[in-house]
């Protein structure tokens, strides 16, 4: 079903890791969790010529594996199977496990070759391909935050930073920026530097962030959407593969800790004409007027989006008042108290960081639904109105506070649903209605720690 070039990268492969004996076939659903299965290394180059069948289900589960039948996948199709082929460049070593393993992304298909609608991958193709209908090309960069965390847990059950190994001490404190922070756990940062440049991931740096065993790795700018978006998910497996082979753990919940800062994912984003030229960049602080309607369209859109940029429950726990994430879909220059932000430096590099998301979204639909706002931005030419200036833009929340709110406005969406597209839009939506029904019925020790014995 596939090309020659593509199989011959399965034998190169082969031919340059003779030691692999097992590949992860990784296919990440609507949640944002690998899903997938382990395949024997010599059937590598079958795989890259026939590909290989997941059910179509597997893009209607909830966040904990169940299948959701309000999304319509299960009896109205019969579980029915769809062919999944690996996509190009992903084949690569897996350094973090103990035998020598490799891993490639999976994207799925219909039988006739064209894209499954429900796959988030394709969903981000389906946006990108109104890009090249009008002669742009996004560039696209991640950054993401998570939390460093030790695998045993107070005796009350919370989550402890881990204990360093270089001062045998957990870190406390707020720790920005802290080059000593980093250096506590420098091992563990080196590894995500050598298991990267093997996996062909451009990691840019890390940093500490502002919370004790918070961390954010910085991925370079990519020349195609879909790669970015590529790398971010991989980072995500990296990371936690790394954390476990030291020791510890690494999550990316938006909210870990209910006294500290919550964990973002931040998307930057330029335009590039057919020219190769930015077309944000004027030359100035504030940009062209196409960089401004694009702010417009994702101030539009950034209320019927927040169901897939804070995506459960947890998400929600980020927006607080007095803290740096976004309740309102303001912007501002060289301002990060808002939720669309132009940073400063260099003009050729104007471009967009859309600071609303958690690091707990699917980063396929963060992109798609980002960009399907930057698009209907600029093809409407929406006014983005004034500039927030210094913190005032953290004064009103407009935004959805819960997520049932957000749920409601992703249901009424009239334009994100042009975009990612309706029967997609659809399923989305029971899964996360399915998954908060099942949340909200579940009872929690605090409600026996409040209620058992006062009541």
């Amino acid at each position: 079903m596939n090309s020659d070039v593509s199989i011959s990268e399965a034998e190169r492969f082969l031919a340059a890791h003779p030691d692999v004996g097992e590949v992860e076939l990784l296919l990440p659903d609507n949640n944002g969790v690998i899903r997938g299965k382990r395949l024997a290394a010599d059937g590598l180059v079958k795989l890259f010529r026939d590909g290989v069948r997941f059910p179509e289900s597997i893009f209607a589960l909830d966040i904990t594996g169940d299948d959701v039948a309000e999304a319509g996948l299960l009896w109205e199709q019969g579980v029915a199977d769809r062919v999944c082929m690996p996509v190009p460049g992903t084949l690569r070593p897996v350094p973090w496990h103990r035998r020598p393993m490799a891993q490639v992304l999976l994207t799925m298909l219909n039988d006739d070759g064209s894209p499954f609608f429900a796959d988030p991958r394709q969903v981000l193709s389906r946006v990108l391909r109104r890009f090249a209908d009008i002669g742009l090309t996004p560039v696209v960069a991640t950054e993401l935050e998570f939390y460093l965390v030790d695998r045993e847990r107070a005796p009350d059950g919370r989550l402890l930073p881990p204990v360093s190994p270089r001062s045998g001490l957990r870190p406390g404190g707020v720790q920005s920026h802290s080059l000593s922070a980093l250096e506590e756990f420098e091992d563990f940062f080196t590894e995500v530097s050598k298991a990267a440049a093997i996996q062909g991931l451009p990691v840019e740096g890390a940093v500490s962030e502002a919370a004790p065993g918070q961390y954010e790795v910085n991925l370079r700018y990519v020349g195609d959407a879909m790669t970015a978006a590529d790398h971010g998910v991989l980072l995500k497996r990296l990371v936690r593969g790394v954390a476990e082979r030291a020791g510890f753990e690494a999550t990316f919940m938006a909210k870990p800790f209910a006294d500290t800062a919550g964990n973002g994912l931040h998307l930057h984003v330029s335009l590039l004409d057919r020219e190769g030229r930015n077309v944000f960049d004027d030359g100035g602080e504030h940009g062209t007027p196409t960089l401004r309607h694009a702010i417009g369209g994702l101030a539009a859109t950034m209320a019927e989006s927040m169901a897939i940029m804070a995506p459960n429950a947890n998400s929600f726990r980020r927006f607080h008042t007095g803290s740096f994430v976004p309740s309102a879909p303001s912007w501002g220059c060289n301002n990060r108290t808002v939720a669309l932000r132009v940073p400063g430096g260099e003009a050729k590099a104007r471009r967009i960081e859309h600071r609303v998301a958690g690091a707990d979204a699917n980063i396929y639909l963060v992109a798609a639904a980002v960009l399907a706002g930057i698009h209907h931005g600029i093809d409407g030419r929406v006014d983005p109105g004034p500039a927030a200036v210094g913190g005032g833009a953290r004064s009103e929340r407009t935004l959805p506070e819960s997520w049932q709110d957000a749920l409601m406005a992703f249901d009424a969406a009239r334009i994100l649903p042009g975009y990612l597209g309706t029967e997609f839009c659809r399923i989305h939506s029971a899964c996360r209605w399915a998954e908060r029904r099942k949340f909200e019925a579940a009872v929690s020790p605090l409600e026996h720690e409040w209620y058992l014995r006062t009541i």
